[in-house]
């Protein structure tokens, strides 16, 4: 029996959507950055900045790397990238901004800890056992009816575990792990269709409602089944034609149309929905009022000002400048009074669960970020959310330049352990791809705006609700869908 995955021919006849075309396009992405750099206001800067992801791709692109692993970094790369695009369109260099040099050199510093990490991976799972044949496509043995089903319950599942993480004190943590299950559901969904080329209409239907749903939230999550469709064609491993590169081009340009319109509502939005309290993010309009209101507002997107909203979506989503803040200020305070403050804090509230230590002060990443920067968070941010300084630079803090490599070196073991815990379940190929979707997603939905406390403890909490989900729930769903695809052949016969 074959140890390699398999596929419908051979790699040198079809070309697909895998580690080895990511390399190339990232290959070609670096010598365009390359031969633009000389016209950018940090050459260097911008050349390096460009090649990253092809440093990344070749540390960790193995054929049994899963392909979530692919958005955990490059999309922390886009956020340190787009403050290299940022100083393009302000014409004038990163250190020449309101800090400095210090906003450059967290630049090199963020793209070297993301290497760091990445290195780290590829020590953990440089030697994960390749599919055979019969596990890559196991997921295909079921039906699409059933497929969609199971999707609709995780749905329901994912909803209720969300109400519950934040009605009952000390379980957020656990149920959002548990809400990733809606995730995982949809990712197989993706790959079931695009493998086996049945149930497509499901999961347009699918991708549909998670966009409508996605948009009427607080913070409009609508982005996150763009992202988990994507990985999934490339677990998938799908054919890369003429007709595939037209698709991701739309695909891309949609999720970039929405995020503009997004920028351009959010604040009259968030205004609306909160019934204008400044200081709360609870929803008091309805549903349809929300979808109405929205509704009228794309109704005139005509009006839509697209250049001066895709600057402000750049500047949002690069996320250099204030770890400079944090440069400019550890650079010029005196040494902390212990060692590592911010990872014994982190480990600390970790590791005293709320549900045995209710007296626990909540998690303030606004009261870190004032402390970190000296800043007025208020200046950066709408009131009723919360700011973080990054887990990059909480690590920085605490072991300065290079020592923080070492940080991301452990952190990144950590993370790829978890990965490799879950690849190794005698489950079917796909729905390890999923998990690791979710637990990626879980890691970098905010990418390096995340605190290292909440990058720990969402770790930590992953693995344990999902080990019991392996253990317990996972095989009982797949018996399920066993018998009814059992019971259609039986019926066929």
């Amino acid at each position: 029996m074959t140890t390699t995955t398999a596929m419908p021919a051979p790699a040198r006849a079809v070309t697909r959507l895998d580690w080895s075309l990511l390399k190339r396009a990232f290959l070609y992405f670096a010598v365009a950055m390359a031969i633009v750099s000389p016209f950018t206001p940090d050459p260097v800067a911008f050349a390096v900045g460009g090649a990253v992801p092809l440093v990344l791709v070749n540390l960790v692109g193995l054929p049994t790397m899963p392909m979530a692993v692919v958005y955990l970094f490059v999309w922390q790369w886009a956020q340190m990238f787009a403050r290299a695009l940022q100083a393009v369109f302000d014409g004038e260099s990163m250190a020449a901004g309101m800090f400095g040099p210090d906003v450059l050199r967290a630049y090199w510093y963020m793209l070297a800890s993301l290497v760091s990490m990445a290195v780290a991976f590829r020590f953990v799972l440089g030697r994960i056992r390749a599919p055979t044949a019969q596990e890559f496509y196991a997921h295909e043995r079921w039906r699409p009816k059933d497929m969609i089903m199971v999707y609709g319950v995780s749905l329901v599942g994912a909803t209720i575990f969300s109400i519950l993480g934040r009605s009952v004190g000390g379980l957020d943590q656990p149920m959002e792990a548990a809400s990733r299950i809606k995730i995982v559901a949809l990712f197989l969904l993706a790959t079931y269709v695009f493998t086996s080329g049945r149930g497509g209409k499901f999961l347009l239907a699918a991708i549909v409602f998670e966009i409508l749903v996605g948009f009427t939230g607080f913070l409009s999550d609508f982005r996150g089944v763009f992202i988990y469709i994507a990985i999934a064609a490339m677990a998938a491993r799908i054919k890369w034609t003429g007709t595939a590169t037209v698709a991701g081009l739309a695909w891309v340009g949609v999720l970039l149309a929405l995020a503009l319109f997004w920028t351009s509502v959010k604040q009259e939005y968030r205004n609306y929905v909160t019934g204008d309290d400044e200081h709360s993010q609870a929803i008091v309009v309805s549903l349809e009022d929300r979808m109405g209101y929205l509704g009228d507002k794309f109704a005139n997107i005509g009006d839509t000002d697209w250049g001066t909203n895709a600057y402000l979506l750049l500047i949002r989503f690069a996320y250099v400048d204030i770890f400079g803040q944090v440069i400019s200020v550890a650079d010029n305070s005196p040494p902390a009074p212990e060692a590592l403050p911010q990872w014994k804090a982190a480990l600390g509230h970790v590791f005293q669960p709320r549900f045995l230590f209710p007296s626990k002060a909540p998690l303030s990443d606004t009261e870190v970020f004032m402390r970190l920067t000296r800043a007025d968070p208020f200046e950066n941010i709408r009131l009723g959310t919360s700011i973080s300084v990054g887990y990059l630079a909480e690590n920085f803090v605490d072991l300065g330049f290079p020592g923080m490599l070492a940080g991301t070196f452990v952190l990144g073991l950590a993370l790829a352990w978890v990965i490799r815990y879950f690849m190794n379940q005698p489950l079917p190929w796909m729905i390890r791809e999923g998990i690791i979707m979710g637990f990626a997603f879980s890691m970098a939905r905010d990418g390096v705006e995340v605190s290292l406390p909440k990058v720990l403890g969402g770790m930590i909490m992953f693995f344990v609700v999902w080990a019991l989900f392996c253990r317990y729930a996972l095989p009982y769903a797949m018996r399920w869908l066993d018998l009814q695809a059992a019971r259609e052949r039986s019926k066929a016969r």
